[in-house]
């Protein structure tokens, strides 16, 4: 007995000591994106902030985050990736003017959250409002509702009354309502049962040994159904949770007849896999057992009750939610200015008194196009990112701490799963398998050599690295490749897409035998298709009045669009040139940042001075004004415009004496680039000379692009819209006309204790008369606002 005894602690003390571990080594992500508004038209651009934590805090696990949108079919339209600035980061998306869907569906995450199971990945339908896709809509779709029961803790157990909750959805998770009766396989009624709040209510049932139970049900739309009420277990335990603002009530009951581990059992309460209070109930004199957990000094969100039997059997879980405002930090808003006239000023004024930094983001729209909100920054972080089902209207249970409201949201906890710990998986030592690891880093120069093996293998190689932006801009970099031919750079950063030159350092001939594959150490994404779940808009006809104010919005921005497409260049006549000899040099021996470029070229296959020049170097002293070559060997030095030019061998970084050495008769090509030369070491300040040797017939491709190093492209952050705010301060008669939907959007809007106060300015556009103002954002402790003001 004794053993059996130690061998219990064991292991309470192992599933408290992994649980911790989980809590450090595993922590959760989670993700709140702010949307200017939930509802748009056709070719508008949505302008959006995402926020990002972990448990209640900030995350610093990742440093990217990846945004997908989906037509209404689960067809791919655009995937983003964006670097993360103190957990968050701002992006747009154009919704294309030939979108036929009424919803856009998007989905975000980062890598370390692809770990997880896949029902915590952020995911949200913006409304399109498309009246094309509602005239096409010929007949409403068949309603087909589904009724779940969730017996309270689980299961239910024979003698035991329990309490079970049930859901009414149609096909599109959409809340139905329907009259339904508890009766048994004798057909005698034992209850009616209510809805209390979309779709969902409970009812109470001492579940009998010899006695089976069905729910019969009629929905509003005249449908009816039958669902069986799972049969009891023979013996057990139920448990039983109700809370106050401060104490949470918790009831345990079992069966008379139980096994021996049945008489001790373990309740654990934990959040956010932080364990707060281990209790151990001695049943084996009682048969049920009351207890009280205080909660009034819990973090908002999603308490977990979990009750184990002696031996650490999970038997019962219920999920409770405590809201004692510690989740908020206070903002005071205020609008010195309001100015509803046409294209009138406003001014708005922010002020944060806190120690902690603020990162806040603000939308400010026409009123009467933006319908409630059904996600905001509470309802995701703190609702609808801890549990697998979906939730209607998730924004609703935090507009008031009314009785009526917190009932209803506890409905949610009953009809909803939470499961982040695989208990078996506890008990048996094994810690989560993460496939994805986390992204510490930003951009980085990542990938691998083939084709090392004998000596290569053995010897110490590097990789040079020209990196040209659009821009051109550019960065030279030296990567050390290892022994299995691996290599990785950090610290890179740059937006849309770069042109990565690459050679062998010194072994140049190294390229044509071997293989290198480059990438920017992002997720690899591929378009692709999911498979949408339910979907509230997708036989949705919007007939609101937000419907029509928008439709009037698109008709004036459709005018706009067509007036300034009446605007015609003038006939422009092209006439083909022929190619010049240089130009032809030019494509055929350089490529990337060599190619082009401000300066002198010769053709050395064509001149004849040529023959009377002793090297390269006294070539050019004739032929470039300022170039001054003295010494010789490896004395020599060579200046040009008051500094040293680089140089560069069939475009590798050389030195004076191998120039010098190389004889003139095998020169085909020679550049001589002004200062800045992108392409130098240095920064090219004092310029560049690049020389390039005669290739006889065999080029390495007919591609003039590929000529000299090898490239490749390389993808980076992606480049999005910056929201063009009009300033109507000196005249508002000499524009466009005005009709836009957004008025104001700022993403990135920074208090902190030094700077508590921000001010913010607009101009009204032509038309709307009431604007709506949605603040929201998270300080650096973690905690939440959300604000939403009309100016009227």
């Amino acid at each position: 007995m004794l053993f059996i005894l130690l061998s219990h602690a064991g292991l309470a003390q192992q599933i408290d000591s992994m649980m911790a571990v989980t809590q450090e080594q595993f922590p959760k992500e989670k993700i709140h994106i702010h949307f200017d508004r939930s509802i748009y038209n056709k070719s508008e651009t949505i302008w959006y902030k995402v926020y990002i934590l972990a448990g209640n805090e900030l995350s610093a696990l990742s440093k990217n985050v990846y945004v997908e949108w989906y037509d209404t079919t689960g067809k791919m339209l655009s995937q983003t990736v964006a670097p993360l600035f103190q957990a968050s980061a701002k992006g747009s998306f154009d919704v294309p003017a030939n979108y036929t869907g009424n919803f856009l569906h998007v989905k975000a995450y980062t890598r370390w959250m692809l770990n997880d199971d896949s029902a915590f990945i952020y995911e949200r339908d913006l409304l399109i409002n498309n009246p094309v896709a509602a005239q096409k809509k010929n007949t409403p779709a068949v309603t087909r509702t589904k009724l779940e029961l969730f017996p309270e803790g689980g299961c239910l157990v024979q003698g035991l009354n329990t309490r079970i909750a049930f859901k009414a959805t149609n096909q599109f998770g959409m809340p139905v309502r329907v009259k339904a009766l508890l009766q048994n396989d004798k057909g005698r009624t034992l209850d009616t049962l209510k809805v209390k709040h979309d779709g969902m209510g409970f009812f109470y049932l001492l579940c009998n040994p010899n006695e089976m139970y069905r729910i019969n049900w009629t929905d509003e739309y005249g449908n009816k159904g039958s669902v069986p009420v799972v049969a009891g277990k023979q013996e057990g335990t139920s448990l039983a949770i109700s809370t106050t603002n401060d104490k949470a009530f918790v009831k345990v009951e079992r069966t008379t007849n139980v096994t021996d581990n049945f008489k001790q059992l373990h309740l654990l309460v934990h959040m956010n896999q932080q364990l707060f209070y281990k209790v151990a109930l001695n049943m084996t004199e009682k048969t049920s057992l009351n207890a009280q957990i205080p909660i009034d000094e819990l973090p908002t969100g999603i308490l977990q009750f979990s009750l184990f039997t002696s031996d650490w059997i999970p038997v019962a879980e219920r999920i409770a939610f405590v809201n004692n405002h510690l989740h908020e930090f206070n903002v005071k808003f205020s609008t010195p200015i309001v100015g509803l006239e046409k294209r009138a000023r406003n001014i708005i004024e922010i002020l944060v008194n806190d120690t902690a930094s603020a990162n806040m983001s603000v939308a400010v729209t026409d009123a009467s196009v933006v319908p409630p909100d059904k996600q905001t920054i509470f309802s995701d972080f703190l609702l609808s990112d801890d549990i697998k089902g979906k939730v209607h209207n998730p924004a609703y249970y935090f507009t008031s701490d009314a009785d009526s409201i917190t009932s209803k949201l506890d409905l949610v906890m009953l009809t909803n799963g939470w499961r982040r710990f695989d208990w078996d998986r506890i008990r048996a030592k094994q810690l989560p398998s993460m496939q994805y690891p986390r992204e510490t880093d930003y951009l980085k120069l990542t990938g691998k050599v083939y084709g090392m093996s004998g000596s290569l293998a053995r010897m110490p190689l590097q990789l040079n690295f020209i990196l040209r932006a659009k821009d051109s801009s550019s960065t030279l970099l030296f990567v050390p490749i290892e022994k299995d031919g691996s290599f990785e750079q950090k610290g890179l950063f740059f937006y849309d897409t770069v042109k990565a030159f690459y050679s062998f350092n010194g072994k140049e001939k190294l390229t044509d035998l071997m293989q290198v594959q480059v990438g920017n150490g992002l997720l690899r994404l591929f378009p692709k298709s999911v498979r949408l779940g339910t979907n509230e808009f997708r036989n949705a006809v919007n007939d609101s009045l937000a419907s029509l104010q928008l439709q009037y919005f698109f008709a004036e921005q459709e005018k706009l669009r067509k007036l300034k497409a009446t605007a015609t260049l003038q006939e422009v006549t092209v006439r083909a040139k022929a190619k010049d000899p240089l130009k032809e040099l030019d494509q055929k021996y350089a490529s990337g940042l060599f190619s082009g470029g401000d300066g002198y070229s010769f053709d050395l296959t064509s001149d004849k001075t040529v023959f009377g020049a002793m090297d390269v170097l006294s070539y050019l002293q004739g032929k470039v004004a300022g170039l001054m070559v003295s010494g010789s060997g490896s004395q020599a030095s060579v200046s040009w415009r008051g500094g040293a030019p680089d140089l560069f061998l069939n475009e590798m970084h050389t030195d004076i004496g191998l120039l010098q050495g190389t004889p003139v008769s095998d020169i085909a090509y020679i550049k001589v680039f002004r200062p800045p030369f992108f392409g130098s070491v240095s920064g090219g300040s004092n310029g560049a000379i690049a020389v390039y040797t005669k290739r006889g017939g065999e080029g390495r491709k007919s591609d003039s692009n590929s000529r000299g190093m090898e490239n490749t492209i390389l993808g980076g952050y992606s480049r999005f819209k910056e929201f063009y705010n009009p300033s109507y301060e000196k005249s508002a008669d000499n524009f466009d006309p005005d009709v836009r939907t957004t008025l104001y959007w700022n993403p990135f809007v920074l208090t902190n204790k030094k700077s508590p106060r921000v001010k913010l300015e607009f101009y009204n556009n032509d038309i709307s008369k009431k604007l709506q103002v949605v603040l929201e954002g998270v300080n650096s402790e973690g905690k939440m606002i959300r604000m939403v003001k009309l100016l009227e």
